[in-house]
């Protein structure tokens, strides 16, 4: 296969498991535990799942600092953000917030920092998404008074996982090292903690529940949708993994209204097929990207 269809393929498998750990992370919030309970199984399960990599082939091949720079922005600033956001807020709002401002953040950042211009395909790819988002803002927001708490949070998150993006692209970081760097060191340091001195409610939860927890927030969003990503970011670039991933703000709109009963009107719904014809227009041939 190809390099860019190797890419799209980790880009689109992003797109389904964020939609899953936004909607998972709205739904653990509904059930009285903490944004704590739900980040010590997210770091629990992801160091599992690393093991057998360590085993296999030694520790990330990463300086240490570097290490920890990926560590805090991807593993604790964006956790931490996003599931301290769904405490507030609905699910749309952590995925038009997160998944909707990240393409025009990396898009800005890779521009800068990179040189890689706006071309035909990403103009219209932006412009597509952000009048998706300004839509789905207009539908959601304003039925949660209280919600900007968690709104802040998101911006935080989203604000870190750019800045994790843009460390990969500069350091020209490999995805298995930079996603096993993040599921090995924020366990240890962060478990102690929690278990120490941060509120929980983790007994609310099953031992079944905690299971899966772990194997969706840990396995799936860390260790799998990590490596996806880097990778894709490695292959595709930035900008257009970003684009691909920007139609998680429609997925998880629809799932909210589907399982979690967060209603959208029509407006809501206009947003979704505009977010969405952004994604596709990042991904057809035919169109410059220079």
């Amino acid at each position: 296969m190809s390099e860019r269809r190797i890419g799209l393929l980790c880009a689109f498998g992003v797109l389904f498991i964020w939609t899953g750990f936004q909607l998972m992370s709205r739904f653990l919030a509904t059930q009285s535990v903490t944004a704590w309970d739900i980040a010590a199984l997210r770091y629990g399960g992801a160091f599992l799942a690393a093991l057998p990599f360590l085993l296999w082939r030694g520790p990330p091949r990463i300086p240490l600092p570097r290490a920890m720079a990926l560590t805090a922005t991807a593993g604790f600033g964006f956790a931490l953000g996003a599931y301290g956001g769904f405490q507030f807020a609905p699910a749309a709002h952590g995925g038009v917030i997160m998944a909707g401002l990240l393409p025009f953040l990396i898009a800005a950042a890779w521009w800068v920092a990179f040189g890689e211009a706006w071309g035909v395909r990403r103009i219209i790819s932006l412009l597509l998404v952000g009048l998706g988002i300004a839509l789905l803002a207009r539908d959601t927001f304003g039925s949660h008074p209280g919600a900007w708490r968690g709104d802040l949070l998101f911006v935080f998150a989203v604000l870190c996982w750019a800045a994790y993006t843009w460390l990969v692209r500069k350091w020209r970081i490999g995805a298995l090292d930079a996603t096993m760097a993040v599921a090995l060191y924020a366990a240890p340091l962060f478990l102690p903690v929690w278990w120490l001195w941060l509120p929980s409610r983790l007994e609310d939860l099953s031992l079944g529940m905690e299971i899966f927890q772990m194997a969706w927030h840990g396995a799936l969003s860390v260790m799998l949708a990590g490596f996806l990503f880097t990778r894709a970011v490695v292959l595709l670039g930035g900008p257009q993994t970003s684009a691909i991933t920007a139609a998680v703000p429609a997925l998880v709109a629809m799932g909210g209204w589907l399982f979690l009963g967060e209603t959208l009107g029509a407006a809501g719904w206009a947003g979704v097929l505009l977010v969405t014809g952004g994604m596709v227009a990042s991904v057809l041939p035919g169109l410059t990207t220079r």
